[in-house]
């Protein structure tokens, strides 16, 4: 589809969301780095505060990643002692994942950091249209895609 720039990338929703992702995604580990945890790291991090111990396909499911990617996002968490996989106790063809004391810590420890790029966030784009985005965004995770179906 070209618009009326000219340019058919304009009117692209794929482009247009990995662009904001990329530019929001490196404020947030910019400002998270002192805490030694880039972006997604603290979400994983969060996730399993927030819910305890989780399966990896249902970690990647809650933060819409596909399961090997997740599995490769945890190695660097579980070397450092933030988190431990192992094997379901219930199933022995999942592997579940747990954050260790050490994991709490460092999620508290950035918890300030990502409180106040959240914070400045808001303020910059302002707290009605930060909302009405992250409502636009849980939409398209409901458009019925299944990207990671096998």
């Amino acid at each position: 589809m070209t618009t009326a720039g000219g340019d058919p990338t304009d009117g692209c929703n794929n482009l247009a969301l990995r662009k904001a992702a990329r530019y929001l995604g490196a404020t947030y580990d910019k400002a998270l780095a002192p805490s030694g945890l880039r972006a997604t790291q603290f979400s994983i991090l969060q996730k399993l505060s927030a819910h305890g111990e989780m399966t990896i396909g249902g970690l990647a499911d809650a933060i819409a990643m596909d399961r090997t990617t997740m599995a490769s996002n945890l190695k660097p968490l579980a070397r450092q002692g933030l988190v431990t996989v192992e094997q379901s106790a219930s199933d022995r063809r999942a592997r579940t994942v747990t954050l260790t004391p050490d994991g709490l810590s460092r999620m508290k420890a950035a918890l300030p950091l990502w409180q106040d790029v959240q914070a400045r966030f808001e303020e910059r784009f302002g707290p009605g249209e930060a909302a009405r985005l992250r409502a636009c965004l849980v939409g398209v995770l409901d458009t019925g895609f299944d990207p990671w179906a096998e």
